[in-house]
Protein backbone atom coordinates (compact mmCIF):
# COMPACT_ATOMS: atom_id res chain seq x y z
CA UNK A 1 0.00 0.00 0.00
CA UNK A 2 1.26 3.34 -1.08
CA UNK A 3 2.19 6.59 1.35
CA UNK A 4 -1.21 8.19 -0.47
CA UNK A 5 -3.23 5.25 0.28
CA UNK A 6 -2.36 4.85 3.86
CA UNK A 7 -2.99 8.26 4.45
CA UNK A 8 -6.21 7.97 2.39
CA UNK A 9 -7.34 5.41 4.73
CA UNK A 10 -5.70 6.80 8.01
CA UNK A 11 -7.95 9.88 7.33
CA UNK A 12 -11.32 7.90 6.96
CA UNK A 13 -10.35 5.41 9.10
CA UNK A 14 -13.37 6.73 11.21
CA UNK A 15 -16.12 6.25 8.37
CA UNK A 16 -15.29 2.84 7.48
CA UNK A 17 -15.78 2.44 11.31
CA UNK A 18 -19.12 3.96 10.93
CA UNK A 19 -19.97 1.78 8.37
CA UNK A 20 -18.67 -1.09 9.58
CA UNK A 21 -21.14 -0.67 13.05
CA UNK A 22 -24.20 -0.11 10.76
CA UNK A 23 -23.72 -2.97 8.83
CA UNK A 24 -23.39 -4.84 12.10
CA UNK A 25 -26.43 -3.11 13.67
CA UNK A 26 -28.43 -3.56 10.76
CA UNK A 27 -27.93 -7.34 10.80
CA UNK A 28 -28.37 -7.58 14.50
CA UNK A 29 -31.27 -5.84 14.48
CA UNK A 30 -33.92 -5.57 11.67
CA UNK A 31 -35.77 -2.84 12.42
CA UNK A 32 -32.48 -0.31 12.99
CA UNK A 33 -32.50 0.12 9.11
CA UNK A 34 -36.12 1.51 9.64
CA UNK A 35 -36.66 5.42 8.12
CA UNK A 36 -38.31 5.66 11.51
CA UNK A 37 -35.36 4.67 13.48
CA UNK A 38 -32.81 6.62 12.31
CA UNK A 39 -35.04 9.83 12.28
CA UNK A 40 -35.64 9.10 16.35
CA UNK A 41 -31.82 7.96 16.57
CA UNK A 42 -30.80 11.57 14.51
CA UNK A 43 -33.09 13.61 16.62
CA UNK A 44 -32.19 12.07 19.66
CA UNK A 45 -28.52 12.49 19.18
CA UNK A 46 -29.11 16.03 17.60
CA UNK A 47 -28.69 18.17 21.34
CA UNK A 48 -25.81 16.00 22.22
CA UNK A 49 -23.97 16.67 18.57
CA UNK A 50 -24.86 20.23 19.20
CA UNK A 51 -22.89 20.71 22.27
CA UNK A 52 -19.90 18.11 21.00
CA UNK A 53 -19.32 21.02 18.37
CA UNK A 54 -18.93 23.15 21.14
CA UNK A 55 -16.90 21.19 23.48
CA UNK A 56 -14.30 20.66 20.31
CA UNK A 57 -13.81 24.28 20.06
CA UNK A 58 -12.36 24.31 23.88
CA UNK A 59 -10.81 20.80 22.65
CA UNK A 60 -8.79 21.95 20.17
CA UNK A 61 -7.34 24.68 22.38
CA UNK A 62 -6.12 22.71 25.39
CA UNK A 63 -9.61 22.96 26.89
CA UNK A 64 -12.48 21.55 28.22
CA UNK A 65 -16.08 21.80 28.70
CA UNK A 66 -17.66 20.49 32.31
CA UNK A 67 -20.54 23.02 32.63
CA UNK A 68 -22.52 22.25 29.24
CA UNK A 69 -25.22 19.96 30.87
CA UNK A 70 -25.75 22.50 33.60
CA UNK A 71 -25.66 25.98 31.55
CA UNK A 72 -28.19 23.82 29.10
CA UNK A 73 -31.30 23.35 31.74
CA UNK A 74 -30.32 26.64 33.46
CA UNK A 75 -30.73 28.18 30.20
CA UNK A 76 -33.78 25.82 29.53
CA UNK A 77 -35.77 26.20 33.15
CA UNK A 78 -35.20 30.18 32.25
CA UNK A 79 -36.39 30.56 29.07
CA UNK A 80 -39.05 27.95 29.79
CA UNK A 81 -40.62 29.97 32.71
CA UNK A 82 -40.59 32.90 30.40
CA UNK A 83 -43.05 31.58 28.05
CA UNK A 84 -45.31 29.50 30.51
CA UNK A 85 -49.23 30.68 30.44
CA UNK A 86 -49.93 33.94 32.74
CA UNK A 87 -52.53 32.34 34.35
CA UNK A 88 -50.69 29.02 34.97
CA UNK A 89 -51.70 28.23 38.78
CA UNK A 90 -48.00 26.29 39.00
CA UNK A 91 -46.17 28.90 36.83
CA UNK A 92 -42.54 29.41 37.76
CA UNK A 93 -42.84 33.31 37.07
CA UNK A 94 -45.98 33.92 39.31
CA UNK A 95 -47.08 37.30 38.31
CA UNK A 96 -44.60 37.70 35.14
CA UNK A 97 -45.25 38.81 32.01
CA UNK A 98 -45.88 36.69 29.37
CA UNK A 99 -42.72 36.84 26.99
CA UNK A 100 -43.35 35.65 23.33
CA UNK A 101 -41.00 32.06 22.13
CA UNK A 102 -38.62 34.26 19.82
CA UNK A 103 -37.97 36.90 22.80
CA UNK A 104 -37.09 33.86 25.19
CA UNK A 105 -35.39 31.70 22.80
CA UNK A 106 -32.93 35.04 22.42
CA UNK A 107 -32.67 35.83 26.08
CA UNK A 108 -31.44 32.15 26.66
CA UNK A 109 -28.83 31.95 23.83
CA UNK A 110 -27.02 35.53 25.11
CA UNK A 111 -27.48 34.11 28.73
CA UNK A 112 -25.40 31.54 27.84
CA UNK A 113 -23.31 33.64 25.99
CA UNK A 114 -22.88 36.03 28.71
CA UNK A 115 -21.97 32.50 31.25
CA UNK A 116 -19.69 31.21 28.78
CA UNK A 117 -17.74 34.93 28.65
CA UNK A 118 -17.53 34.87 32.70
CA UNK A 119 -15.99 31.08 32.30
CA UNK A 120 -13.42 32.14 29.74
CA UNK A 121 -12.00 35.40 31.52
CA UNK A 122 -11.52 33.32 34.41
CA UNK A 123 -9.51 30.79 32.46
CA UNK A 124 -8.33 33.66 30.04
CA UNK A 125 -6.96 35.82 33.18
CA UNK A 126 -6.82 33.63 35.83
CA UNK A 127 -4.18 30.36 33.91
CA UNK A 128 -6.14 27.82 36.10
CA UNK A 129 -7.11 24.69 34.40
CA UNK A 130 -10.69 24.54 32.20
CA UNK A 131 -11.47 21.22 33.57
CA UNK A 132 -11.65 23.71 37.41
CA UNK A 133 -13.08 26.53 35.99
CA UNK A 134 -15.82 24.18 34.32
CA UNK A 135 -16.17 22.38 37.04
CA UNK A 136 -17.08 24.94 39.03
CA UNK A 137 -19.57 26.35 36.68
CA UNK A 138 -21.29 22.93 36.23
CA UNK A 139 -21.82 23.25 39.75
CA UNK A 140 -23.17 26.83 39.70
CA UNK A 141 -25.53 26.52 36.95
CA UNK A 142 -26.86 22.94 38.44
CA UNK A 143 -27.37 24.78 42.14
CA UNK A 144 -29.29 27.87 40.15
CA UNK A 145 -31.35 25.99 38.23
CA UNK A 146 -32.54 24.24 40.96
CA UNK A 147 -32.70 27.16 42.72
CA UNK A 148 -34.69 28.87 39.90
CA UNK A 149 -37.25 26.53 40.50
CA UNK A 150 -37.60 23.24 42.47
CA UNK A 151 -40.14 21.41 40.29
CA UNK A 152 -39.98 20.53 36.59
CA UNK A 153 -41.64 23.33 34.68
CA UNK A 154 -44.29 22.47 32.24
CA UNK A 155 -47.06 23.34 30.40
CA UNK A 156 -44.84 25.09 27.51
CA UNK A 157 -46.45 26.53 24.34
CA UNK A 158 -46.52 25.31 20.90
CA UNK A 159 -44.28 28.05 19.63
CA UNK A 160 -41.78 27.37 22.30
CA UNK A 161 -41.89 23.36 21.41
CA UNK A 162 -41.57 23.89 17.66
CA UNK A 163 -37.54 24.07 17.65
CA UNK A 164 -37.62 20.96 19.40
CA UNK A 165 -40.65 18.76 18.32
CA UNK A 166 -41.30 20.15 15.21
CA UNK A 167 -41.27 19.37 11.62
CA UNK A 168 -40.50 21.23 8.68
CA UNK A 169 -41.79 19.16 5.38
CA UNK A 170 -41.28 15.79 6.86
CA UNK A 171 -37.62 16.51 9.03
CA UNK A 172 -37.65 17.24 12.17
CA UNK A 173 -36.52 20.89 13.28
CA UNK A 174 -34.31 19.72 15.76
CA UNK A 175 -32.12 17.94 13.20
CA UNK A 176 -32.31 21.18 11.22
CA UNK A 177 -30.61 22.98 13.55
CA UNK A 178 -28.01 20.52 14.10
CA UNK A 179 -27.42 20.85 10.56
CA UNK A 180 -27.11 24.70 10.81
CA UNK A 181 -25.13 24.50 13.93
CA UNK A 182 -23.00 22.29 11.73
CA UNK A 183 -21.84 23.92 8.43
CA UNK A 184 -21.71 26.93 11.32
CA UNK A 185 -19.05 25.21 12.86
CA UNK A 186 -16.94 24.43 9.68
CA UNK A 187 -17.48 27.81 8.48
CA UNK A 188 -16.06 29.37 11.51
CA UNK A 189 -12.90 26.92 11.65
CA UNK A 190 -11.99 26.69 7.77
CA UNK A 191 -13.16 30.42 6.91
CA UNK A 192 -12.51 32.67 9.71
CA UNK A 193 -9.16 34.54 11.17
CA UNK A 194 -11.04 33.25 14.67
CA UNK A 195 -11.02 29.22 13.81
CA UNK A 196 -7.47 29.59 12.25
CA UNK A 197 -5.82 31.46 15.83
CA UNK A 198 -7.62 28.50 17.76
CA UNK A 199 -5.65 26.11 15.68
CA UNK A 200 -2.53 28.13 16.17
CA UNK A 201 -3.17 28.35 20.26
CA UNK A 202 -3.72 24.64 20.22
CA UNK A 203 -0.91 24.05 18.55
CA UNK A 204 1.64 25.97 20.63
CA UNK A 205 0.24 29.29 22.22
CA UNK A 206 3.64 30.70 22.39
CA UNK A 207 3.62 30.60 18.90
CA UNK A 208 0.80 31.91 18.50
CA UNK A 209 1.46 34.99 21.02
CA UNK A 210 4.53 35.90 19.24
CA UNK A 211 2.26 35.73 15.63
CA UNK A 212 0.39 38.48 17.27
CA UNK A 213 -2.84 36.60 18.45
CA UNK A 214 -5.12 37.64 21.36
CA UNK A 215 -4.80 34.23 23.25
CA UNK A 216 -6.75 35.78 26.63
CA UNK A 217 -9.64 37.52 23.89
CA UNK A 218 -9.70 34.06 21.69
CA UNK A 219 -9.85 31.97 25.09
CA UNK A 220 -12.92 34.35 25.85
CA UNK A 221 -14.94 33.77 22.39
CA UNK A 222 -14.39 29.64 22.91
CA UNK A 223 -16.33 29.45 26.24
CA UNK A 224 -19.06 32.24 24.65
CA UNK A 225 -19.19 29.66 22.01
CA UNK A 226 -19.45 26.37 24.27
CA UNK A 227 -21.75 27.99 26.51
CA UNK A 228 -24.16 29.06 23.42
CA UNK A 229 -24.27 25.67 22.19
CA UNK A 230 -25.54 24.62 25.67
CA UNK A 231 -28.20 27.17 25.73
CA UNK A 232 -29.39 25.88 22.61
CA UNK A 233 -29.25 22.48 23.41
CA UNK A 234 -31.17 23.30 27.13
CA UNK A 235 -34.21 25.09 24.76
CA UNK A 236 -34.14 22.49 21.97
CA UNK A 237 -34.36 19.92 24.85
CA UNK A 238 -37.77 21.61 27.01
CA UNK A 239 -39.27 21.90 23.69
CA UNK A 240 -38.58 17.91 22.96
CA UNK A 241 -40.26 17.42 26.39
CA UNK A 242 -42.36 20.07 26.66
CA UNK A 243 -40.95 20.36 29.88
CA UNK A 244 -37.42 21.46 31.60
CA UNK A 245 -36.28 19.80 34.94
CA UNK A 246 -34.18 21.65 36.77
CA UNK A 247 -32.62 18.36 38.66
CA UNK A 248 -32.18 16.01 35.38
CA UNK A 249 -32.13 17.73 31.98
CA UNK A 250 -28.99 17.76 30.38
CA UNK A 251 -27.70 15.54 32.69
CA UNK A 252 -24.18 14.12 32.22
CA UNK A 253 -24.81 15.32 28.61
CA UNK A 254 -21.49 17.11 28.53
CA UNK A 255 -19.97 13.78 28.66
CA UNK A 256 -21.51 12.05 25.46
CA UNK A 257 -20.63 15.80 23.93
CA UNK A 258 -17.02 15.03 24.63
CA UNK A 259 -17.04 11.84 24.00
CA UNK A 260 -18.50 12.34 20.59
CA UNK A 261 -16.03 15.18 19.99
CA UNK A 262 -13.07 12.94 21.25
CA UNK A 263 -13.98 9.55 18.94
CA UNK A 264 -14.34 11.80 16.02
CA UNK A 265 -10.48 12.99 16.28
CA UNK A 266 -10.45 16.66 18.33
CA UNK A 267 -7.04 15.67 19.74
CA UNK A 268 -7.07 16.39 23.91
CA UNK A 269 -3.33 17.70 22.53
CA UNK A 270 -4.53 20.42 20.94
CA UNK A 271 -4.44 21.91 17.27
CA UNK A 272 -7.05 19.00 15.94
CA UNK A 273 -9.91 19.35 15.37
CA UNK A 274 -12.39 18.20 12.00
CA UNK A 275 -16.10 19.27 12.23
CA UNK A 276 -16.68 16.26 9.59
CA UNK A 277 -14.78 14.24 12.40
CA UNK A 278 -17.35 15.27 14.86
CA UNK A 279 -20.15 14.53 13.34
CA UNK A 280 -18.68 11.04 12.28
CA UNK A 281 -18.26 10.73 16.20
CA UNK A 282 -21.58 11.99 17.05
CA UNK A 283 -23.14 8.98 14.58
CA UNK A 284 -20.96 6.55 15.72
CA UNK A 285 -22.06 6.66 19.85
CA UNK A 286 -25.64 7.75 18.36
CA UNK A 287 -25.15 3.66 16.52
CA UNK A 288 -24.27 2.22 19.29
CA UNK A 289 -26.34 3.77 21.51
CA UNK A 290 -29.91 2.70 19.78
CA UNK A 291 -28.29 -0.16 18.19
CA UNK A 292 -27.70 -1.73 21.62
CA UNK A 293 -31.33 -0.37 22.81
CA UNK A 294 -33.19 -2.33 19.92
CA UNK A 295 -30.61 -5.71 21.04
CA UNK A 296 -32.05 -5.21 24.65
CA UNK A 297 -28.38 -4.70 26.00
CA UNK A 298 -28.50 -3.41 29.70
CA UNK A 299 -27.85 0.11 29.92
CA UNK A 300 -24.50 -0.15 32.35
CA UNK A 301 -23.24 -2.29 29.53
CA UNK A 302 -23.63 0.73 27.08
CA UNK A 303 -21.58 2.92 29.18
CA UNK A 304 -19.00 0.14 29.78
CA UNK A 305 -18.55 0.03 25.96
CA UNK A 306 -18.52 3.91 25.32
CA UNK A 307 -16.23 4.23 28.37
CA UNK A 308 -13.71 1.65 26.60
CA UNK A 309 -14.31 3.47 22.92
CA UNK A 310 -13.27 7.37 24.74
CA UNK A 311 -10.24 5.35 26.52
CA UNK A 312 -9.16 3.64 23.15
CA UNK A 313 -9.41 6.80 20.69
CA UNK A 314 -7.35 9.01 23.24
CA UNK A 315 -5.14 6.28 23.26
CA UNK A 316 -4.70 6.39 19.82
CA UNK A 317 -4.42 10.08 19.71
CA UNK A 318 -1.31 9.93 21.84
CA UNK A 319 0.30 7.27 20.34
CA UNK A 320 -0.20 9.15 16.29
CA UNK A 321 1.32 12.27 17.97
CA UNK A 322 4.34 10.12 19.45
CA UNK A 323 5.21 8.96 16.12
CA UNK A 324 4.91 12.60 14.18
CA UNK A 325 7.46 13.60 17.27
Amino acid sequence: MSVKQKKLLSDNMIWLVLIVLVIFMTIANKNFASIANIKTMLTGESIKGIMAFGVAFAILTKGIDLSLGAVAALVGAITGALVQPVDLATRALSGGAHIPAAVSILLGILLGALIGGCIGAIIAYTQIPAFIATLGAQLICRAAAKIFSNRPISNLPDSYRFFGSGQVFGIPMIIIVFVVIAFLSWFILVHTRFGKSLYAIGGNIQAARVAGINVEKNMIKVYVWCSMMAAIGGILMAGRAGSSDPSTSGLNYELDAIAAATVGGTSHTGGVCSVTGVIAGILILGVINNGLVLMGVDDNMTNILKGVIIVGSVVLDMRKNIRKV
